[in-house]
């Protein structure tokens, strides 16, 4: 008998209440290893109706008492990092070390959470008029929400909920139902660390749960990534509703791949940028644009035997490279696109479909796929896969590949592979794209800094973390100010009476 994952409300589990759920798997047997339960809108009413409760008392708690549960919500997490990290492999099936990363990057934003007694701070202007002070302050904008997607069931929902809290918020996250289990863990360890009942809720559900977060009057904004047809949606959907919101979108990543780059520097950056985490990341790499056929015959060449020698196991595994895709929809997915890649014209040169693993034949396993020859009018360069398919396209100019990344529709990520530092400054300046690595595989910003892509990457004027999220969770208030000089006179020595 499988267990039930529930709801998480006003500071404990909240059994379901719809009689809905579903079926949660371990992608590594394909085997259901519990269920959860699915929100109706009256379980997110009472969410969001807990998180407004207790708002105002949040919001009146000083900044440096905030960053003072946010420092022992850290600790905790840390010391929790070996469960997460397990949770994350059961459910989603990324290879451990790849949760431990997932984790780490999780932490680095409540780490620059823990900040914010200094990231509240406003402006102050002494004498804007005669005897007139003007100053600025950050104010909190209420419950907001969270809708955060299957890749990382950990790092994306710190991305959100760490600085919305210690800006003075109330948060209800609505998390993947397809790996809930750490979502639950996190609430308990906030408790752990002192946050008041109702500040941190969870809801997981499907679309109807979505819908009605996005609707509810009390929730002031909302905070989403996955793909970009569901992001545009958020974003009307929210926004016709008033609300304010950051929706991020889909991607399709380039490296650009000079005639002068280190080319084994490049292989193994593409070996990571590519099949880690089975290309379930909005960040992987998915095209490598190679600037003249010298290069891309290099790069096949070095490429080709280490994407056939992955090692496709289960994540749990020490020696698993790469573990196997979320659910049997999404394999078949993947799988669909390879067959499309095939039929399009391009040069499979590495076949990863029919993978099988010994005594996990249940599994959604699929091997590292690698395509040559691909060219910008077919759909596998112009789709985002989201799974381990790695693209070669070529291109006989600098010029070229820059225009090539720059027509793409999405506008997430981009790195350029040279030695060139005047091409590296050209494409640094000139690229038409959110987020830009110079010789580094995946160019993810730190949490000090903010994430976002530009172009159907993103809808909505700010990023994610950094000084865009404190932005994003607060509204400014300014204020001017003029006290009239009272009448100054002279000592009175006369007993003071009532007139």
């Amino acid at each position: 008998m499988t267990t039930t994952i529930e709801h998480y409300i006003n500071g404990s589990t909240f059994p379901g209440t719809s009689g809905n759920s579903s079926a949660v798997f371990n992608p590594a047997t394909g085997a259901q290893s519990a269920s959860v339960a699915l929100a109706s809108p009256d379980e997110v009413n009472a969410a969001v109706a807990a998180a407004s409760a207790v708002f105002p008392a949040w919001a009146a708690t000083t900044p440096l008492n905030r960053a003072r549960v946010m420092f022992k919500f850290k600790d905790l997490v840390e010391q929790n990092s070996d469960s997460l990290k397990a949770m994350i492999t059961a459910e989603h099936g990324k290879v451990l070390g790849d949760a431990g990363g997932e984790v780490t990057r999780g932490l680095e934003v409540i780490e620059f959470a823990c900040g914010i007694p200094h990231l509240l701070k406003g402006e102050h202007s002494k004498n804007v008029g005669t005897d007139v002070d003007s100053w600025s302050e950050m104010q909190p904008l209420g419950v907001v929400a969270g809708i955060t997607p299957f890749n990382f069931p950990v790092m994306v929902p710190m991305w959100m909920f760490p600085v919305a809290i210690a800006c003075g918020n109330t948060f209800v996250l609505k998390p993947s139902e397809r790996d809930p289990s750490p979502s639950l863990l996190i609430a308990e360890l906030f408790k752990q660390a002192g946050l008041p009942d109702g500040v941190f809720n969870v809801i997981n559900g499907d679309k109807t749960a979505v819908d009605a977060l996005l609707a509810h009057q009390d929730v002031q904004a909302v905070s989403f990534v996955g793909s970009t047809p569901i992001a545009q949606y958020i974003y009307a959907t929210a926004s016709a509703h008033g609300k304010r919101v950051q929706a991020l979108g889909g991607a399709k990543n380039h490296m650009l791949i000079m005639p002068d780059a280190d080319i084994d520097q490049a292989v193994d950056a593409l070996m990571g940028a590519a099949y880690g985490s089975a290309g379930e990341r909005c960040m992987a790499i998915s095209v490598a644009v190679c600037v003249g056929d010298e290069a891309a015959d290099q790069l096949i060449e070095k490429l080709t035997p280490k994407v056939q020698n992955l090692k496709v196991l289960p994540g749990t595994e020490a020696e698993a490279e790469m573990g196997p895709l979320v659910t049997a929809q999404h394999l078949e997915r993947v799988t669909g696109y390879v067959d499309l890649g095939v039929e399009e014209g391009a040069s499979l040169i590495v076949d990863g479909r029919n993978h099988k693993v010994l005594d996990y034949e249940g599994g959604y396993f699929i091997g590292g796929c690698l395509f040559d020859n691909v060219t910008e009018d077919m759909r596998i360069y112009q789709d985002e896969i989201f799974g381990p398919v790695l693209c070669v396209v070529r291109v006989p100019s600098f010029d070229a590949g820059c225009e090539l990344i720059n027509n793409h529709e999405y506008g997430n990520g981009t790195t350029i592979f040279t030695r060139d530092g005047d091409s590296a400054r050209q494409f640094t300046h000139s690229i038409q794209i959110g987020m830009v690595g110079v010789n580094v595989p995946i160019p993810v910003p730190m949490a000090f800094h903010s994430f976002g892509g530009w172009k159907r990457s993103l809808f909505g004027p700010l990023y994610v973390h950094g000084p865009d999220g404190v932005r994003f969770y607060t509204r400014m208030k300014t204020v001017t100010s003029r006290w009239p000089a009272g009448l100054r006179r002279g000592s009175d020595f006369s007993m003071p009476t009532m007139k």
